[in-house]
């Protein structure tokens, strides 16, 4: 990295990943998260395979919040799981890639396709902080009761609202509105429920 841009900032990396801002994902306890969060995710896996009933208590344990009834089949990828909240009776099919770098909230009463990925990261577009790793997150808010079709994607700081359906493959760019279909790349809304 040529270019000192925390000279200013007393923050650990991790402080201002915390906080929303550029950082650089080399502080060890960010490192420390991560590795636990592959680690839980692995043993939910293998624990599933045997008793899904006793895998719950893995999954909780990896996640902020795990609602009621909530189910989620593996594999699951998360950066931390401890910056998710799934809401009660939640389904989430196989595949689900959430980088939860930022919040990632999913309502109660959704359903999560199979591959479906929730990406909060985000980079800079210019080439050189990019080139010294730096990058941010926004979170991304999915509200209660909605559908989001196999392999869609949620783009950084989007928010869906409740009721709505995401069509299978579909990116979603910007904010979906309540009660609404949305589809394509980028998704926009066809149809009102």
């Amino acid at each position: 990295m040529s270019t000192d841009y925390f000279a200013q900032d007393p923050r650990t990396n991790l402080e201002r990943m915390l906080a929303g801002d550029h950082y650089i994902a080399d502080d060890p306890e960010i490192i420390r998260r991560y590795e636990r969060a592959v680690r839980l995710a692995a043993r939910y896996q293998a624990a599933y395979v045997e008793d899904t009933e006793a895998a719950r208590p893995i999954l909780a344990e990896l996640l902020g919040s795990l609602g009621p009834d909530a189910h989620v089949r593996p594999p699951l990828y998360v950066d931390y799981g401890s910056n998710i909240t799934i809401g009660a009776r939640t389904f989430v099919n196989y595949n689900l890639t959430a980088l939860d770098v930022a919040a990632i909230t999913i309502g109660e009463d959704c359903q999560i396709g199979p591959n479906v990925q929730l990406l909060t990261p985000t980079h800079p577009l210019e080439p050189e902080p990019r080139r010294d790793k730096l990058e941010a997150a926004r979170p991304i808010t999915i509200g209660n009761n909605v559908w989001l079709g196999g392999g869609a994607i949620v783009l950084p700081g989007v928010s869906i609202g409740d009721n709505s359906v995401i069509g299978a493959g579909a990116v979603v760019t910007k904010d979906v509105p309540a009660n609404v279909v949305a589809v394509g790349n980028p998704a926009r809304p066809v149809r009102t429920l």
